[in-house]
């Protein structure tokens, strides 16, 4: 297979994994809105840990599966993922997103917010710092379970969603728990609804950036392979 073929898989595997994400994350979000809480914010918290874990061992051996810009930009920046992939992983993993957030809107038309992230009982800037440490965990995390650019293995699909479930369900109802630019980034769109879109679309890039450099700190060379 040439890599323009192998490529092409990884992208269209990101596409899929983050439709996957916030297409089953945002919509039980959705769901527990329209049927009083009967998802409840734990069960949304599930959703968004299991989802992960079993796209993990889907396609981690494809793409990696990333999922997410903010990962992507990690693995950028440790040197695992070759900066002429980094643009075309963001770009599907957008386009993923919000072909979810459109069919989500096309099923629940009424639903004004789509899942959208926004700060609750804390300030921006609280929200702001909350995003970017838990994006660090994440990231520090992955960094340390995945083989170069991919998270894949017995154990990475547990870890890594057992993180992401982790956060969810502490951090979710303080400031919907992103650590995801393309998860906030689509249903914000297709919404309307942008206006604190521009935290979870930072916080997340500059809490990687920390965990990547926390992981060169404890295991110096090792954390660029």
């Amino acid at each position: 297979m040439d890599s323009s073929s192998q490529g092409l898989r990884k992208y269209i595997a990101e596409f899929i994994g983050t439709f996957a994400l916030v297409f089953a994350g945002t919509g039980a979000i959705i769901i527990n809105d329209i049927s009083g809480g009967n998802v409840t914010s734990l069960g949304v918290g599930l959703v968004f840990g299991i989802i992960i874990m079993t796209m993990i061992y889907a396609l981690g051996e494809i793409s990696g599966a990333h999922f997410n810009p903010a990962v992507s930009f990690g693995f950028w920046l440790a040197q695992r993922l070759p900066f002429k992939e980094l643009l075309p992983y963001i770009c599907s993993q957008l386009l993923g997103a919000l072909t979810a957030s459109t069919f989500l809107k096309m099923i629940f038309p009424l639903h004004k917010t789509l899942g959208i992230t926004i700060p609750h009982f804390i300030s921006v800037g609280g929200d702001f710092f909350f995003e970017t440490v838990l994006t660090f965990f994440l990231m520090f995390v992955i960094i340390h379970v995945a083989q170069g650019a991919k998270e894949k293995g017995l154990m990475a699909g547990v870890a890594i969603g057992g993180m992401v479930g982790l956060e969810a369900i502490f951090a979710g109802p303080i400031t919907g728990a992103s650590m995801n630019p393309a998860r906030s980034f689509a249903p914000a769109v297709v919404s309307g609804q942008l206006g604190f879109l521009w935290i979870y679309v930072t916080a997340p890039f500059l809490g990687s950036a920390i965990a990547v450099w926390s992981c060169s700190l404890i295991r110096g060379r090792d954390c660029y392979k």
